[in-house]
């Protein structure tokens, strides 16, 4: 189907149809599979065709279905479904590197992608050098000969730091290095990462691809040869397997990805325009806004501005505070990508554990709010959002 649109690829690649031609994708809930003879379960363990299927931790036709639609969509060659977003940074971060590999990240990145890096993989041996990640002159002199890979967020949460994908991954290849990247902020609708240089893409399916607050899951996109050979290998016997009823919460939700996708943005940024230079806010950050700084590489590498935005109310956090418990429309919460407006405070709940010379670092103030747009009506959300700012 790669010569159909995303929004097609999104509703019928992948498609596997029982004996009964259902339309709606089949839920297999089964932990495994029965043989009919013995001799075929020795050839089925010694080498699985694309429909033979051995236990649910190492696949199953539900979750086969979503890996391949969510592929297609993306234009990697294969993928691998997890259990949840920081299962799939978790699984290709440590399924790629082995003790005394060296990775260079991005510095402002979600806590948990943090402490994966900080914690886990310094624990077992790698090094990892952090740089300010729209520096390319930074990833340029961090990046060595024997660095392995360079991992970043494309767009960072709650900041809305913007990495440049292709300049980073030109860095990252000349010195042998693979590029690993967080795209959940971008989503596949408008993001096309692996076309500009990222060899290994990951999603928290969670947020956009679900998009109704429903289930926990994840994927690791890359090569064929990555994704079996490296990520399945790692995954199958540490367990983080995506559960078939989840993949197919997660088919039903990449059904209606783009045009979600599309009414948040769109939204996203007639609240960025609306709120623009308001006298209670200290700053507007949104991608799509001709003043964020990397505006223009926001251009050429995905074209609108995406589903959230922050904004950073001038009296800190009793003002941030004041704003969030006069909204009405909008829920506080700490998802994102949700159908419904989320409110989140950063400085007090996502990154809370954050050390306080570190927000500092990357702008997470006590005034910081993180608005994930949905997809209810614009007027209502802008008129609801001045209401709250003049309560705050």
């Amino acid at each position: 189907m790669t010569d159909l649109n995303k929004r097609t690829r999104a509703v019928h690649a992948g498609t596997r149809r029982s004996q009964y031609g259902e339309v709606s994708e089949a839920i297999f809930l089964t932990q495994g599979f029965v043989y009919d003879s013995a001799e075929q379960a020795e050839a089925r363990f010694l080498k699985s065709g694309p429909d033979e299927f051995i236990y649910a931790r190492y696949g199953n036709p539900t979750v086969a279905m979503f890996e391949e639609r969510i592929a297609a969509l993306e234009g990697a060659e294969d993928a691998f479904a997890t259990a949840s977003g920081m299962a799939a940074v978790s699984g290709a971060l440590m399924s790629l590197l082995r003790a005394g590999d060296h990775v260079v990240s991005a510095r402002a990145l979600f806590g948990s992608c943090l402490y994966v890096l900080e914690e886990v993989l310094t624990r077992y041996g790698v090094e990892v050098t952090f740089v300010d990640g729209t520096d390319l002159a930074q990833w340029e002199a961090a990046i060595r000969q024997d660095t392995t890979a360079v991992f970043f967020e494309s767009i960072s949460n709650p900041t809305l730091q913007v990495v440049d994908i292709a300049g980073v991954s030109a860095l990252a290849h000349a010195r042998g290095a693979q590029v690993v990247v967080d795209n959940v902020f971008a989503t596949p609708v408008w993001s096309d990462a692996i076309a500009q240089g990222a060899d290994v893409v990951i999603y928290s399916a969670t947020k956009h691809i679900d998009g109704q607050g429903r289930a926990l899951g994840g994927v690791i996109l890359g090569t064929q040869e990555f994704i079996r050979k490296t990520v399945e290998p790692y995954m199958k016997h540490t367990g983080g397997s995506m559960s078939p009823f989840t993949a197919w919460v997660m088919l039903k939700g990449l059904e209606t990805l783009d045009l979600r996708v599309r009414a948040q943005t769109a939204n996203a940024t007639a609240i960025a325009e609306a709120l623009h230079k308001h006298e209670k806010l200290a700053r507007v950050i949104y991608p799509g806004l001709v003043d964020h700084p990397q505006h223009a590489l926001v251009q050429r590498q995905m074209g609108p501005g995406g589903t959230v935005l922050s904004v950073d109310l001038k009296d800190g956090k009793e003002a941030a505070f004041r704003f969030l418990n006069a909204i009405r429309i909008g829920v506080i919460s700490n998802n994102l990508g949700d159908a419904k407006t989320i409110m989140t405070h950063p400085a007090t709940t996502t990154h809370q554990r954050l050390p306080q010379d570190q927000k500092d670092a990357l702008g997470i103030t006590h005034g910081l709010v993180r608005i994930s747009v949905g997809i209810e009506h614009q007027d209502d959300l802008v008129a609801d959002i001045m209401a709250a700012l003049d309560a705050a």
